[in-house]
């Protein structure tokens, strides 16, 4: 395992080597810079005073100076300060990495929940009422857009019904009861579409499962149909569920840049997308970096926790 992991993490290193290069020139391409976001659209500024800011910023170096510039400070731990606030990008990314964290792990645990236990039920009751209404049920939430599903809960709950506070962000360690309130909606926005692919996953690898022929000698042994279900049958669908849940939880993971705008959480999704706007550089790039190596880390954590799930599996480079 120690070679696998080895490997891993130098292909890693490779991969976050040219996600470096392809987000540096992606930002290079969208039109204006800071400089131009410093001075308005409508104010006026001679050139000399354009040249001078740009050079502050250091825009007008070549772009393979700025990114060797920008490799080199990542290279010392360094991600950059803010050009707009002045800030440590690390220090901004802390500030608001909780709420990400928080509202990622919620969302997890809804779409895990809920799409398990549908997919197990959709399988053990095959073609049947319960069945239709689950497949019809995930369609729908793989179909419905995050964005909109998002605008009619805080419609529906908030305005119509007002079950639910106004989304005015509180810690949770402030006030634990209001901070789970807030955080209700925004995790089943973004766990829906997860939460449905997780539960057909799961309907088709218990289907697959169960026409094993240990299922059939442990039922024909007697045991209870609750644990033939979920001690052999699930235990044995894992693998593939767990394969899901991990890609699910990167695509979480990057969800949450629409779920944080539409609900105005003060997470790192809302962050990127305020420092786009701003054309602030050095916060976008190690930002969106930062995201990448959280998302490969937790595949390869996932990647390791099926040696537990199934000792047959063997790691090899």
């Amino acid at each position: 395992m120690t070679r696998y992991v080895v490997v891993r993490l130098y292909s890693m290193a490779l991969t976050m080597a040219g996600l470096t290069v392809l987000i540096f020139l992606m930002l290079r391409l969208i039109p204006g810079t800071v400089v131009e976001q410093m001075i308005g659209a409508d104010a006026v500024a001679s050139p000399a005073m354009v040249a001078q800011l740009k050079a502050f910023f250091g825009l007008d170096q070549p772009w393979y100076v700025q990114y060797g510039r920008w490799v080199g400070q990542l290279l010392q731990g360094d991600l950059g300060t803010s050009w707009r606030t002045g800030k440590p990008v690390v220090s901004l990314i802390l500030e608001r990495l909780p709420v990400t964290l928080e509202l990622t792990l919620f969302s997890v645990a809804f779409a895990l929940v809920i799409g398990m236990a549908a997919g197990v039920v959709s399988a053990v009751r095959r073609d049947g009422a319960v069945d239709n209404v689950t497949r019809v049920g995930t369609l729908l939430g793989l179909s419905v857009p995050v964005f909109w599903q998002g605008t009619m809960l805080i419609l529906f709950f908030s305005l119509y019904l007002r079950w639910m506070p106004p989304v005015v962000w509180v810690d949770f360690f402030t006030d634990w009861r209001r901070n789970l309130t807030i955080m209700v909606l925004p995790a089943l926005c973004l766990g829906t579409a997860s939460a449905a692919n997780i539960a057909r996953t799961t309907r088709a690898c218990m289907l697959d499962v169960m026409r094993s022929e240990y299922i059939r000698t442990a039922a024909a042994k007697g045991l209870a149909g609750r644990v033939v279900i979920l001690k052999h049958a699930l235990r044995n669908a894992l693998i593939p569920i767990v394969t899901v849940a991990g890609l699910q939880l990167g695509i979480l993971l990057g969800g949450t840049v629409v779920v944080e705008e539409v609900f105005t959480l003060p997470g790192v999704g809302r962050l990127v997308l305020w420092s786009i706007y701003q054309r602030d550089y050095p916060l976008t790039q190690s930002t969106i970096l930062f995201i990448a190596l959280l998302f490969m880390t937790l595949n390869l954590l996932v990647d390791l926790l099926y040696g537990y799930l199934d000792p047959r599996v063997r790691y090899r480079s």
